[in-house]
Parts: structure tokens; sequence; C-alpha cells
């Protein structure tokens, strides 16, 4: 009769522990999830801010180039000067 009485026992005790497996692997699926939902969220946000981003760095860009004409235009001017009073110099 023992050994009947255990059977039972044994299989319920199995159970338990497939059960309590189970349940962990449910637990950590479940907070893989929300850390990939919150992954997927963030994302979106980012997504939503990348067209603002580029219009920003477009018109940083823009002004960088105006910025680079004009000194470019500033050089080539006292370059002129300079080359007029070497000019003159020699001529002198």
């Amino acid at each position: 009769m023992n050994s009947i009485m255990t059977e039972p026992t044994d299989h319920l005790q199995k159970l338990e522990e497939k059960l309590s497996k189970a349940l962990e692997i449910f637990k950590q699926t479940h907070a893989e999830k929300r850390a990939l939902q919150q992954e997927v969220e963030r994302l979106r946000a980012e997504l939503k801010e990348k067209p603002k981003r580029i219009e920003a760095l477009e018109h940083d860009l823009e002004v960088l180039r105006r910025e680079r004409d004009d000194v470019r235009a500033r050089i080539e001017k006292l370059l002129e000067q300079i080359e007029g009073l070497t000019n003159a110099d020699g001529e002198g």
C-alpha cells in the first residue's frame, strides 16, 4: 500500500514542478514582452523626432554654407587688396 500512495504523490510532485517551471517561463516571457514593448515605444518616439532633427541639421548646414561663402568672399577681397598693395610697392 505504501508504494501505491507514493506513486500518486510522486506524480503530483512532478506535476507541481512542471507547473512551477511553466510559471517561471511565463513570468520571464511576460517581463521580456514588457521590455520589448517599451523598446518599441522608445523607437517610435525616436522615429517621430527624426524629421525634426533632419530639418534642424539641414538648416544648420545651410547656415554653415552661407558662412563659408562669406568667409571665402572676405578672404578673396583681402587677397585682392594684398595683391594690389604688392603691385603698388613693386611699381613705386
